[in-house]
């Protein structure tokens, strides 16, 4: 089966069932607890979790552990109580991006990251202590140092 709706950015866009997450406790400061997964630009890691009731809601998503190898999750007690998750174990798990015209001003919250399990989604604080709300998202490698030749000529 396939749920098909409208967004403003994407036009009529269907997905599987798969791709249909349930937030139950839905998302912090946002409506609607139905949400679907769309891989735009497959590959790159980047995905959009667009809400399936309105067409203008949709936040780009990446996996923490694709630009954070030191990526941990401590589900707070009370999050753990709301959401039944005692772990993230068994989860895929996803940060929300803040996207800026600057490439090097993009950030993610790995403070409230998204814990998916068997099609149901809560968005829950991390505990963890270097879970920061914004991220960078990408850095500019330093240069190679410039090597020092010597001249022949020098005297």
């Amino acid at each position: 089966m396939s749920v098909t709706f409208q967004s403003i950015r994407f036009g009529a866009v269907e997905v599987t069932d798969e791709r249909v997450i349930e937030f139950p406790l839905g998302l912090i400061g946002l409506g609607g607890s139905r949400y679907a997964l769309i891989d735009h630009s497959p590959g790159s890691g980047f995905f959009w979790l667009h809400a399936t009731e309105d067409p203008a809601l949709a936040l780009p998503v990446v996996s923490p552990f694709q630009f954070f190898a030191d990526f941990a999750l401590e589900i707070a007690p009370e999050d753990r109580e709301r959401s039944g998750l005692q772990s993230a174990e068994g989860a895929t798990i996803y940060v929300v991006v803040r996207a800026a015209p600057n490439p090097l001003e993009t950030t993610a919250n790995l403070r409230a990251p998204l814990v998916i399990v068997d099609g149901r989604g809560y968005q829950v604080l991390n505990n963890a202590p270097d879970a920061s709300l914004r991220a960078p998202l990408f850095e500019i490698a330093d240069p190679a140092p410039a090597r020092q030749t010597a001249s022949a000529d020098a005297a």
